[in-house]
């Protein structure tokens, strides 16, 4: 299926909980995502950036987590993967990563407004819902870029577990490593060392919310020189420690992690393969 190079998943999430309470959870480090939300409305927050009574909410691609609360809903999320981005936002990636917007405002996002006044219907209908998804994308598919072929390369390099380093990424991607930093600032969002350290980070994370018997020291990359790094880059990407993510509760990353892994074959977005999803 051809929107397999473009996306992750389009994904239906549907949270219940008793009137007037709240769930809580954390998103981890992720590819850009616009998310359509039925129902209460929820609350977002990346670093000091707050979305609250949002229906469209979109994030560029993260290298953080986004803390966010929700309610009694239903919501649609369409994962951009790099070439996604590159076809269906056009704006250049590292201007608008780490960020988090209301859709249905931002410029940037105008062609989604179709898709974010129209995806629902009077009663909650899944097929009829994903039908418009994917016939709102199909319809503005144009000619490939001229850098799809070099964006898939790099992203192929990326997401291999062997690839160790700027300069691995360069040679199975055949590239120069001037053209991989062009290439991922502009479409990935991130410097090419970033993204390395962000695939070793949720490689490892993806590991423990999978099997929690692991425990850290089983999850942890291969890529790690120690433990030590490892808590150094949770602080980084989590904003937290190891110990405190563990203790807490994850009502709803725990079940979209295994349906995801389930499902695509991939329990995190950040290690979608291209033309995977």
């Amino acid at each position: 299926m051809v929107m397999r190079s473009y996306f992750t998943t389009f994904y239906l999430t549907e949270i219940t909980v008793p009137d007037g309470q709240r769930v809580s959870d954390y998103l981890h480090p992720e590819w850009a995502n616009l998310r359509i939300v039925q129902g209460i409305l929820p609350e977002a927050k990346l670093r000091d950036e707050l979305a609250t009574g949002v229906r469209a909410i979109f994030t560029g691609p993260t290298s953080t987590t986004v803390h966010f609360s929700a309610g009694t809903s239903r919501v649609w999320g369409v994962g951009l993967l790099p070439l996604g981005w590159a076809t269906f936002v056009g704006a250049p990636a590292n201007t608008l990563a780490d960020r988090i917007f209301d859709a249905a405002i931002e410029p940037a996002f105008v062609p989604f407004r179709p898709l974010i006044e129209g995806l629902f219907g009077p009663v909650p209908d899944e097929q009829a819902e994903l039908d418009r998804i994917v016939a709102h994308f199909a319809g503005r598919l144009g000619e490939p870029l001229a850098d799809a072929n070099r964006i898939e390369a790099v992203h192929t390099a990326l997401v291999d577990p062997e690839t160790s380093n700027v300069a691995d990424m360069a040679e199975k991607a055949g590239l120069a490593t001037h053209t991989i930093e062009r290439l991922c600032r502009r479409y990935f969002g991130f410097t090419p060392r970033t993204l390395l350290r962000r695939q070793r980070f949720m490689r490892s994370l993806s590991q423990y919310m999978l099997d929690p018997s692991l425990r850290w020291i089983g999850a942890m990359d291969g890529h790690y020189y120690d433990q030590a790094q490892f808590v150094r880059d949770f602080h980084l990407f989590m904003g937290m420690s190891p110990s405190e993510y563990a203790a807490m509760p994850h009502p709803v990353l725990s079940g979209v992690m295994k349906a995801r892994q389930q499902a695509a074959g991939a329990a995190v977005q950040a290690l979608h393969l291209p033309g995977k999803g």
